[in-house]
């Protein structure tokens, strides 16, 4: 399935896109802020994109305008923060040259209303770590409502502890807010 929004196609995830992949989250202001390390080389994005990125509800984020990948943005099943029928955790990361242009928000409006029109969820669920401005900032602009904070969360993937914040999105919040645009939310 392809998603898209004015400036953005938001697609599945190809063999293809490795190299780009790489090219963004070999970076370390990437992933770490969001609990993964950067890509320690081609092979290593490989295998991250045919065991994590390449499943259902997993999008790649491609400028319309030139067709090149900018991050990634999904909705997983059977996560820490969604294990219920009818809810999702949405999940995104943006490329460093891409930061402060709108697009995350544009990108996430339209994978809300897709969680919340064709797949029909009731919740969807969105977190970050402490520290981590920007995702805050996307998660209040889009409407997201805090649920609670957990001290000492053991992040695996960077064998570390961290603060974590938890915010949701119910279907009816969505319907109150699906008419703003993109960083319209103070």
């Amino acid at each position: 399935m392809t998603l898209e929004t004015p400036r953005l196609r938001l697609r599945a995830w190809e063999d293809s896109d490795a190299e780009a992949l790489y090219l963004l989250a070999r970076d370390p202001r990437v992933g770490p802020i969001a609990g993964w390390p950067p890509h320690r080389d081609l092979a290593d994005s490989r295998r991250i994109l045919h065991d994590i990125l390449q499943t259902e509800e997993s999008y790649a984020i491609v400028l319309k305008e030139t067709g090149a990948v900018i991050g990634s943005i999904g909705l997983r099943q059977n996560s820490d923060l969604a294990s219920g029928e009818g809810e999702r955790e949405l999940g995104y990361w943006l490329g460093v040259p891409f930061w402060g242009k709108g697009y995350m928000p544009e990108a996430a409006k339209e994978v809300l209303r897709h969680a919340f029109e064709d797949l029909k969820l009731q919740t969807v669920w969105c977190g970050y770590y402490e520290g981590n401005a920007r995702s805050q900032r996307v998660q209040e602009k889009l409407g997201f409502t805090f649920q609670r904070k957990t001290e000492r969360l053991y992040v695996a993937q960077m064998d570390e502890y961290r603060t974590g914040y938890v915010n949701r999105m119910t279907r009816d919040e969505w319907v109150a807010t699906r008419d703003q645009g993109p960083g319209t939310r103070d």
